[in-house]
């Protein structure tokens, strides 16, 4: 597997990807310094993150594969069908799936989420509507879920 680093505008990422297939995308929590192994399609790639964190893009169309469990599989599948500039709780979530006491696990599948950003695990709040529950931060979180709701209308 090749690794690319990337000091994106939102957050230092590492996209991980075999031919030209992303396998993972790494929120890091420092800036990175060495580059590791860019090529055309991780450039490719960094561009369509970089234009949906700019809001000039509301999908980040790449291949990806989603290695996990049936049951992270079925949580993932439901939040790709989260609308951009909206959000649903784990609880909602876990009803879709047919659940609905495993609103946890849902977060544990969340958390595991190889590709953030793509599938968009930020839009996944609490019940009550606060922030809870991001990998890469609640700060990254709130900006992504901020960034959709300007660009909602365009």
């Amino acid at each position: 597997m090749n690794c690319a680093y990337y000091n994106t505008s939102l957050c230092p990422i590492e996209i991980s990807y075999e031919k030209d297939i992303i396998m993972s995308i790494r929120i890091l929590q420092d800036k990175i310094k060495d580059e590791g192994r860019r090529t055309a399609f991780s450039d490719k790639a960094f561009c369509s993150l970089e234009e949906y964190f700019s809001g000039k893009k509301k999908d980040i169309i790449l291949d990806y594969v989603l290695l996990g469990t049936e049951f992270q599989i079925k949580v993932w599948s439901a939040i790709l069908q989260i609308p951009y500039g909206e959000t649903r709780s784990y609880k909602e979530i876990a009803e879709k799936i047919n659940h609905p006491k495993s609103y946890r696990a849902v977060g544990s599948a969340c958390n595991k989420n190889p590709v953030p950003f793509i599938v968009p695990c930020h839009r996944v709040i609490g019940s009550d509507g606060r922030m809870v529950g991001y990998g890469g931060g609640i700060n990254i979180k709130e900006k992504l879920i901020g960034l959709e709701k300007i660009n909602e209308e365009d």
